[in-house]
């Protein structure tokens, strides 16, 4: 499980990148590099990191369920997650 604190760090990445991505995008269609570099740089999307809905961990992460290859593993098993069978693992 991820610590807590990295779990704010993440909230408050993914609010600096929706405070700042109209912003952003203007500064990229003029071409001012040297205003985007003025930018915090939390405030680029490519900073943020997928991470379980569950339990916070950033590796493993499937993008069509939002949730670690564990939890999902986990969940199919108890038959939490329909469609999907479960084969040898």
């Amino acid at each position: 499980m991820a610590k807590e604190s990295m779990k704010a760090r993440e909230v408050k990445r993914a609010k600096l990148i929706a405070k700042y991505a109209a912003k952003r995008e203007a500064l990229k269609q003029a071409g001012d590099y040297v205003g985007l570099q003025k930018l915090p740089r939390n405030s680029n999307p490519i900073r943020l990191h997928n991470r379980c809905k569950l339990s916070g961990r950033p590796k493993g992460y499937i993008r069509m369920f939002g949730i670690s290859r564990m939890q999902f593993r986990e969940m199919a098993s108890n038959g939490l997650l329909p469609g999907v069978k479960k084969a040898s693992w």
